[in-house]
């Protein structure tokens, strides 16, 4: 259990680091927006080449990925239909997509996984369904929100490929798939800015928080409760059932796979939403409120499970 409020507490510091930066005005929207920028651009791919290069690929490829993919497709398709019957663009309709299946599987993920599941492999699962399929999926969508032509099919396929995220996962897993390792003179440099995605995501994060509504003034409540509820309770029940009554997984697979899909909505959700303009308030408050209500969410599920 230490992990877990281990995790939580880093991420509640970082954010009250922010929000203080903005109180004393040395941080201002200007600023936050660099933050994020910088984020999404540099460090979060470097971030991203680390985390794939270190990660067991045929583990991945495993009764676990398809679990957690079977979580994520339930909650997005969820969020979707109701979007789009309330007749959201599509822009704003992608963000709550993300803001309702995307786990934070990097803060988070990585130190429950280690301290609470007993091995941080556990999360590579989701980690690269969300990077290699879901985020790239989203950002063309969302590019496709932003663009003021028609995209062509060699738009679509082309964009992903102009995209720094989708280009450090791809480069990650090429670099795990033939067991290369990087120049030292290229990896130690690499590591350094991979260093500064989470602290700049969640600082950005905690200066949103404190310039702008307090959340839950942002959206409508029933709105961000629709949306937390299927992060928090429909993504992983429906991993759950799908691992277990379909995939007959064992128990401790079936207690990961349900304990990472109840992880609260990730902090570079918000930057996306930011990047594009798109539900940005909507993001914010439900990365704060999924995060609060994912401690008693993980401890129920540890309860029943073990």
């Amino acid at each position: 259990m230490a992990g877990v409020f281990t995790g939580f507490a880093t991420i509640t510091v970082l954010i009250a680091l922010g929000a203080l930066l903005a109180q004393l005005r040395i941080l201002d929207e200007r600023g936050q927006r660099t933050l994020s920028t910088v984020a999404f651009y540099v460090a979060s791919p470097a971030l991203l080449i680390t985390v794939m290069d270190d990660s067991d690929l045929g583990f991945v490829l495993s009764g676990n990925l398809v679990a957690v993919a079977g979580g994520v497709l339930v909650a997005a398709t969820l969020v979707a239909t109701v979007e789009t019957l309330r007749r959201r663009g599509l822009g704003d309709t992608v963000v709550a997509v993300l803001c309702g299946s995307y786990a934070n599987a990097g803060n988070l993920g990585l130190p429950i996984a280690a301290y609470v599941l007993g091995d941080p492999v556990l999360v590579a699962p989701t980690l690269l369904l969300q990077m290699l399929v879901l985020q790239p999926l989203a950002l063309v969508l969302l590019d496709a929100d932003a663009s003021t032509t028609k995209l062509s099919f060699w738009d679509v396929i082309r964009r992903p490929l102009t995209n720094p995220i989708t280009v450090a996962s791809l480069i990650g897993v090429a670099l795990s798939v033939t067991d290369l390792d990087l120049p030292t003179a290229v990896a130690d440099p690499l590591e350094l800015v991979a260093g500064m995605a989470v602290p700049s995501m969640l600082i950005a994060y905690g200066v949103a928080l404190r310039l702008g509504p307090l959340p839950g003034r942002g959206v409508p409540a029933l709105d961000l409760a629709a949306v937390v509820a299927t992060k928090q309770i429909v993504q992983p029940v429906a991993a759950y059932v799908i691992g277990r009554f379909v995939l007959g997984l064992d128990a401790e697979a079936l207690l990961a796979v349900t304990v990472l899909s109840a992880l609260p909505t990730a902090q570079n959700v918000f930057v996306v939403a930011q990047r594009y303009n798109r539900a940005t308030l909507l993001a914010r408050d439900v990365i704060f409120v999924s995060t609060l209500a994912t401690v008693p969410a993980i401890l129920l599920v540890v309860l029943l499970l073990t």
